[in-house]
């Protein structure tokens, strides 16, 4: 029953039981006295008056915006001290102007009827209210904040099918013109700053956050507001991703720390899709977290031909059958082989013809790259390397290489590899009719060289959660934002640039784990400790995303930027590398500072 018809039913309701009060007392008085009542004019206007006295008290203590199927002694209380106010105003009325009239007899009869009658209805729908929750006892009781147009489908939803476990209690909503309100018998009964105290009033278990609207800041707001409560809490997924789907229980997941920390939705371009259309593309390191997400975007921008390179056999498996399952249309490859192996990569190239090549493959471990700096050079350096050269001699139409904001001022291995692979791009650039370009970008949240695996498993395991350093900051952004950026930027690509995503602002390490605590439903430092263990090798307190001397130049994108380098005299990096792959071989123990030596003069 929606508020608007409620407003005119129970005031009409409220009205006839007080006239059947009224003219019931004139009847009962008949029958005992024996007397014969003459309905006249007077008493007409009397009843008019009382109806008016009595409507005014009731409307007064507001008993017209209580849900009475979530009321109490308080409520009901009210109601009656609405009707003894009212008769009280009556009996004056009668006693001035109804001097010597049969109707004064019948006032204690009309009171007494009147407070039957009225808290007889009163009682009535508390008692719904009871036999409702009996009734679904036995389900979740659900508090759905969001009182708009996907709040009220939620809530129809659950109400149309029996077979839910869920039982709508009420509505959270800002709006103060739907305070009050009722949808589908369901009360609006709080705003955003009351959902602590509703949970507990109401005993809600879960909480559906149903504003597909919010702003991350908003969302994050909400949530923390809700993981007080100790309620399990699901959310409907951003306008952006309900766009192709309707609003239902079935879009209903997990509130994740991807949701608080992720930006504001990035819409694609339509040249994203035009430049990859009936093209083949080839996506080392495929079986990666940027690499996986990566051929799952590509494959929705129909290629002709998708090639999954990668050298862990279950991780290209994995991805390539779940290409074939959701792009059966899709001439999809799975190849198995390694970077460094330049045989293979050629006869991939001379049996595949690729136009454009993303190289995600890489070693990216900061840690153990310190401890394995071969490993990471055969890979992130000569890997590059044989993928560069090779795309320049089958004349590929686009490369693009994705580095890391370790690459900048890098005092690590993995970071310093990734400098040179920067060079290396750079280098084949001005001198190939390829576009080799670069996309540089922070941390990318459930990556596998993410520290959010590791505090789950942690948080799981009741504590305690290990962060570094309380100053250490990163910068984060979901897997299938950065992806998306990254195609954008091979289509801006017209060679040689430095690609720069935009991050947003850096975020503190320990306030990640703090977000990822309360999405379990603990509080931090309290239930669950945190432990500083120190910076591990090879780490910084802080990351950047441009070298001192670097300028930015804003692009047709507003989220992507490129990196200017100031103008040096060209080089050849092919010397730097002759003697850097001598030294791996027979002088190890230099490398570090060989490399150091590149990346400084360069």
């Amino acid at each position: 029953m929606n508020y608007r018809f409620k407003t005119f039913l129970l005031p009409f309701l409220d009205l006839l039981l007080l006239s059947i009060s009224y003219f019931l007392s004139f009847l009962f008085v008949q029958s005992v006295e024996g007397d014969n009542i003459v309905l006249n004019y007077e008493i007409f206007l009397s009843w008019f008056f009382y109806l008016f006295v009595s409507y005014c008290s009731l409307s007064k203590f507001r008993t017209y915006k209580t849900m009475w199927k979530y009321s109490g002694i308080q409520e009901f209380s009210t109601s009656i001290a609405a009707i003894v106010i009212s008769n009280f105003v009556f009996l004056i009325y009668s006693f001035i102007f109804l001097t010597g009239s049969n109707l004064l007899y019948t006032l204690p009869l009309i009171f007494i009827f009147s407070i039957v009658t009225i808290s007889g209805c009163r009682l009535l729908q508390m008692t719904k209210k009871q036999s409702f929750t009996s009734t679904k006892s036995n389900k979740k009781r659900a508090l759905i904040i969001g009182a708009g147009d996907a709040g009220t489908r939620i809530a129809q939803q659950i109400l149309r099918s029996e077979d839910l476990d869920y039982s709508p209690i009420g509505f959270i909503e800002d709006d103060p013109s739907k305070q009050k309100m009722e949808l589908f018998g369901i009360p609006v009964i709080g705003n955003r700053g009351n959902i602590k105290n509703v949970v507990e009033k109401y005993r809600i278990t879960d909480i559906i956050i149903a504003i597909p609207s919010l702003t991350k800041s908003e969302m994050t707001e909400i949530v923390n507001e809700c993981k007080k409560t100790g309620a399990n809490v699901k959310s409907l997924p951003p306008v952006k991703e309900l766009i192709q789907s309707d609003i239902s229980l079935d879009n209903l997941r997990e509130i994740d720390l991807k949701d608080l920390i992720g930006r504001e939705p990035i819409m694609p371009t339509k040249r994203l899709k035009e430049y990859l259309k009936n093209k083949t593309v080839l996506i080392t390191g495929a079986g990666g977290s940027i690499g996986s997400e990566l051929s799952k975007q590509v494959a929705e921008c129909n290629p002709s031909r998708i090639i999954l390179l990668g050298h862990g056999e279950n991780s290209i498996f994995n991805i390539g059958m779940l290409i074939k399952e959701k792009y059966p249309e899709l001439d999809s490859k799975m190849i198995i082989t390694d970077i460094q192996d330049r045989g293979l990569v050629e006869q991939v190239f001379t049996k595949y013809r690729p136009q454009i090549v993303f190289h995600a493959a890489a070693h990216k471990h900061v840690p153990l790259m310190e401890i394995s700096e071969g490993s990471a050079i055969r890979n992130n350096v000569f890997g590059t390397k044989n993928m560069a050269e090779i795309s320049d001699r089958f004349n590929v139409d686009r490369f693009v290489f994705i580095s890391t904001d370790k690459a900048v001022q890098p005092i690590n291995m993995m970071g310093m590899t990734k400098r040179i692979g920067e060079l290396i791009i750079q280098y084949y650039s001005k001198m190939s009719k390829t576009k080799f370009s670069i996309v540089r970008f922070g941390n990318v949240l459930e990556s596998r060289g993410s520290v959010i695996p590791i505090f789950r498993k942690q948080i799981e395991a009741k504590g305690p959660v290990t962060v570094t350093h309380p100053d250490m900051v990163r910068y984060f952004m979901t897997i299938p934002e950065a992806v998306q950026l990254v195609l954008e930027a091979g289509a801006l690509s017209e060679g040689g640039e430095i690609f720069v995503l935009d991050m947003g602002e850096p975020i503190k390490i320990v306030d990640v784990a703090k977000k990822l605590i309360r999405l379990y439903g603990y509080e931090p430092e309290k239930e669950i400790k945190i432990e500083f263990t120190g910076i591990r090798p090879g780490e910084k307190l802080t990351e950047t995303l441009f070298y001192e001397h670097e300028k930015s130049k804003m692009t047709e994108h507003p989220h992507i930027v490129i990196a200017l380098p100031t103008k040096t005299d060209s080089f050849d990096i092919k010397q730097d590398l002759n003697k850097l792959e001598e030294v791996i071989i027979k002088n190890p123990d230099q490398l570090r500072s060989v490399i150091v030596n590149i990346i400084q003069h360069k």
